[in-house]
C-alpha cells in the first residue's frame, strides 16, 4: 500500500518591498512521504520570494520532469519553472527550454558542492538563476513546520525575514548566478 502524502495548510503573508508584492496567501502543501520538512519548508520559501496568484505548488518529489512550483500565463505557457535541491544539471537545461525563466533554490549541506560541479554548466543557461539558501536558516524554518502555519515573509533589499508567533529567521539567500 502506497503512502500518503500529508496535508499542510499555511496562511503566508508576504510583504516584498523589492517587487512591490503585498498580499496574503491561503495555500495547501502536500507533503511526499519521502520529503522531509526542512525540504518543504525551503518550498513555501521559494512561493514566498516569488508570490504570485498564478504560482502554483507542482505534484512533488514523485513527479519526475515536474517543476515543484510552476507560475503560468493565461495561455498556460510556462513563465517560471522553480526546483529546490540540488537538481541535475541536464533537467535544469530541459526547463530553461521549456519556460522563460529558471529559478535554483539549493540548500543543505551538498549546496556548495553541487554548485562547484555544475556552476559552469549553469552558467550557460541563459534564462536560468540559482541561489542558495543558508542551512541554518532552512534548518530554522523546518522547526516551523506544523500542518497548519500562520507565516509572514517580508523581503527588502534581497534579505528575507520569516516569522511566525514563535519568533523570526533572518535569512541572507546567496545569489550564485541570476538570469540573464
Amino acid at each position: 500500500m502506497a503512502l500518503k502524502a500529508t496535508i499542510f495548510k499555511a496562511d503566508l503573508t508576504v510583504s516584498d518591498l523589492d517587487r512591490g508584492h503585498f498580499e496574503t496567501h491561503a495555500l495547501t502543501i502536500a507533503r511526499h512521504p519521502s520529503e522531509t520538512d526542512e525540504r518543504m519548508m525551503v518550498r513555501l520559501l521559494a512561493f514566498a520570494l516569488n508570490a504570485d496568484e498564478r504560482l502554483a505548488f507542482g505534484r512533488g518529489l514523485s513527479s519526475e520532469g515536474e517543476a515543484d512550483l510552476c507560475l503560468t500565463d493565461l495561455t498556460g505557457a510556462i513563465d517560471l519553472w522553480i526546483d529546490v535541491g540540488l537538481p541535475d544539471e541536464r533537467e535544469i537545461r530541459k526547463a530553461s527550454g521549456r519556460s522563460s525563466r529558471v529559478a535554483v533554490y539549493t540548500y543543505g549541506t551538498g549546496a556548495e558542492l553541487w554548485w562547484r560541479q555544475n556552476g559552469e554548466a549553469m552558467g550557460r543557461i541563459g534564462n536560468a538563476a540559482v541561489v542558495e539558501i543558508p542551512l541554518e536558516a532552512t534548518r530554522a524554518l523546518a522547526a516551523k513546520a506544523a500542518r497548519k502555519m500562520k507565516l509572514q515573509c517580508t523581503i527588502q533589499d534581497g534579505h528575507v525575514w520569516f516569522a511566525d508567533d514563535s519568533g523570526s529567521i533572518a535569512i541572507e539567500p546567496t545569489v550564485r548566478k541570476a538570469a540573464a
